[in-house]
């Protein structure tokens, strides 16, 4: 809450608060800031009771999911390269002809 000349009240952990709002039906709203001047959230107090709103940062929740996503797709990758989940199909075929057929022709 501000004080009578205008000037924020300082938090002790560094915190801000700003002029309080007041509403038309009767709400009071608080914002509150950190040292920086970044929003943290707000004080709503109505009917006598006051409850904390912070603010959240869409931004860097969806930051974080981006990162995650890609480091499982990087991750699925390496595994894929290093040793893929299908058989191996690497090795000689053995063909053995049936007794009194006639052999295949030979290319020169």
């Amino acid at each position: 809450m501000g004080n009578r000349r205008g000037l924020a009240l300082v938090k002790p952990s560094g915190g801000v608060f700003s002029e309080p709002i007041h509403a038309a039906d009767g709400t009071t709203v608080i914002p509150v800031t950190d040292a920086r001047g970044r929003a943290v959230g707000v004080f709503v107090v109505a009917d006598g009771r006051a409850k904390w709103e912070p603010v959240v940062d869409t931004t860097r929740i969806t930051l974080l999911a981006e990162g995650i996503g890609l480091a499982a797709a990087v991750l699925a990758t390496l595994a894929m390269v290093r040793r893929p989940p299908w058989p191996d199909l690497r090795g000689t075929i053995n063909v053995t002809r049936a007794s009194g057929l006639p052999a295949a022709p030979t290319r020169p």
